[in-house]
């Protein structure tokens, strides 16, 4: 697989959480949680299920930092 998307993180299925049309995909990124929400299809098409390894691909327009203050 080639993409020119640079922000890409590898990272293991902990949970699915399935709506009517959207799943929420929880990932364990080296400790680090993430939440990746595809529809249904894609969690079927795609094969997944807890203990699954993924990679993340986080293609964003805009990322907004804070800082406490």
């Amino acid at each position: 697989m080639r993409l020119s998307a640079r922000n890409k993180i590898t990272a293991r299925v902990t949970s699915i959480t399935h709506g009517e049309a959207t799943a929420n995909v929880a990932l364990d990124a080296g400790g680090l949680r993430l939440v990746a929400s595809i529809t249904v299809e894609a969690v079927e098409e795609l094969g997944l299920a807890v203990g699954s390894e993924v990679t993340a691909v986080i293609k964003a327009s805009d990322v907004i930092l804070a800082v406490p203050g």
